[in-house]
């Protein structure tokens, strides 16, 4: 069986993925196991002693005055998880969902929380036997941790709310008892151990940097491509440009063009036909660079953020110390997803102005709207119009949402992140990048069908057949939505990328 261990300071990106979308089996490490149960122990002596605790022996947030008894602290839990599954919107995708379980799962590992193992292994078994909670999409700060979705997924652990298993969604009760799994009372520090933490916008980053770093892949691919069917300068693509501006990103775009381009008798060289190029063509590696370097930046925060203990008060044994800070406070990762979907939004700009290039006769020297038989035929006129809606949106989508701050809890919590809006407008930037690059391949793929007696490079000639497997040329109008949904799917099962890996190793 493919498994992944937990022990809440080595999880990968990789790991993931592999959870959240190839349904690997997860395990917990003994080292955690051990933790787990030593930092419980402290939470117990705690309560029996009455001492108060802030989250142990006390309400939440404003409430925190409040004492809170043993003989209360069942209640207490449960009213937490219950008044706080207020979350509104469209459900998470599966993916997300599970990768949110799997990244609290491992923030609990790290023994720092306080709670129980039987609890911690009844996230896991859910996750191993597919029992999915509904958790909507909208309602989170992003500063007392992701409270509110977080609590959707509780609910489903103590027999309420909703999930979807086996592909059919009920009752979070009906769920866990066709799954075989045993519904829990929630004790003392549970409930806040369980939604106090960043997981929902680090789950949603995480995935979404995954499939932005071969997005990155796929955009030299494209870019290249629109290279060649615009007779493109190798000249500004020479190792000597870039390492005299050592951006590594820079670097590895050139480099990924360079090998694409390798053997294409496309490419020209400086005054063969003109001295130089414009800057979407000849500046693609200052500009897919500058995006691939905020990108590593971001799989940096993220990478720091799945091996986190993020949630409040947390529990040190070897000091027997409780203490209250505020580790589930999103800034971190707002302003990292802000600056990710930034650069998302760039490599669609960019993008965008190539595929104008390509369709403007007046800049391409193709026929208009690459189509043979203009006016009869529009070509690929509108495909231009919904590439700049797209990016027009992007735009918009790129405003930062960790600027914004809106006082909570009476003002006890009087400065938020807004991250996980931040995470969820970077993942809705990179959808509508990924439908302007399946425009900008089917232009350049249609762009190059006007030539003959050329060669395409090493990778690009590779990327050109997997896109005519599926999407013909456009010698006649047709229903064009159906080619952009077609394109879009290789890009995001990353079918171009793979196939061009076979023969060329991107960065």
């Amino acid at each position: 069986m493919e498994k992944v261990v937990i022990d809440g300071y080595n999880l990968t990106l990789e790991d993931v993925v592999k959870v959240a979308r190839g349904f690997y089996h997860v395990d917990i490490s003994t080292e955690a196991i051990d933790k787990i149960k030593a930092s419980r122990q402290l939470v117990d002596k705690y309560v029996d002693e009455e001492k108060v605790v802030y989250g142990i022996t006390t309400g939440f947030g404003k409430f925190s005055d409040v004492a809170i008894s043993k003989d209360e602290a069942e209640e207490l839990q449960r009213n937490l998880i219950i008044s706080h599954a207020c979350g509104v919107g469209n459900p998470l995708p599966e993916d997300t969902v599970r990768g949110i379980m799997l990244l609290r799962a491992n923030a609990l590992a790290k023994g720092f929380s306080g709670i129980r193992y039987s609890t911690v292994t009844t996230l896991i078994d859910m996750l191993n036997k597919g029992v999915h909670p509904i958790i909507p999409e909208k309602g989170s700060l992003g500063a007392s941790g992701d409270l509110a979705p977080l609590s959707h997924m509780v609910l489903v652990m103590i027999g309420e709310g909703e999930a979807i298993y086996k592909g059919t969604r009920m009752s979070g009760k009906e769920a866990m008892e066709k799954a075989g799994i045993s519904i829990i009372k929630l004790t003392s520090k549970e409930g806040l151990a369980l939604i106090n933490g960043t997981q929902v916008m680090t789950a949603i980053g995480a995935l979404n940097v995954y499939d932005c770093k071969q997005l990155l892949k796929l955009v030299d691919i494209a870019g290249a491509l629109t290279v060649e069917a615009q007779r493109g300068i190798i000249d500004a693509f020479d190792p000597k440009v870039h390492q005299v501006r050592p951006h590594p990103g820079q670097m590895e775009s050139a480099e990924n063009l360079r090998m694409l381009l390798e053997g294409s008798t496309f490419k020209t060289r400086q005054g063969e036909l003109r001295v130089q190029d414009a800057y979407t063509i000849r500046c693609i590696p200052q500009i897919h660079g500058g995006s691939r370097d905020a990108i590593k930046y971001v799989e940096e925060k993220v990478s720091i953020e799945m091996n986190a203990a993020t949630d409040n008060p947390l529990i040190f044994t070897a000091e027997e110390e409780v203490i209250s800070g505020g580790n589930f406070h999103g800034q971190p990762m707002a302003l990292a997803f802000d600056f990710l979907g930034i650069a998302i939004a760039e490599l669609a700009n960019v993008s965008e102005r190539r595929i104008e290039r390509l369709v403007n006769p007046q800049l391409s020297g193709l026929p208009a709207f690459l189509t043979a038989k203009g006016g009869l035929n529009s070509g690929f006129m509108i495909m231009q119009y919904s590439a700049a809606s797209l990016v027009s949106e992007n735009k918009v989508l790129a405003h930062p949402a960790s600027v914004d701050s809106i006082p909570s809890s009476a003002n006890q919590e009087d400065h938020v992140s807004m991250g996980t809006i931040a995470s969820r407008k970077a993942r809705e930037i990179y959808n509508n990048a990924v439908n302007v690059l399946a425009i900008e391949l089917l232009a350049a793929a249609q762009a190059i069908d006007f030539y003959e007696g050329y060669e395409l490079g090493k990778g690009t000639s590779i990327a050109y057949n997997e896109i005519r497997k599926s999407i013909e040329t456009l010698n006649e109008d047709r229903i064009m939505y159906t080619d952009i949904n077609a394109c879009s799917q290789l890009i995001t099962s990353h079918q171009i990328v793979k196939k061009v890996e076979e023969v060329v190793t991107l960065h």
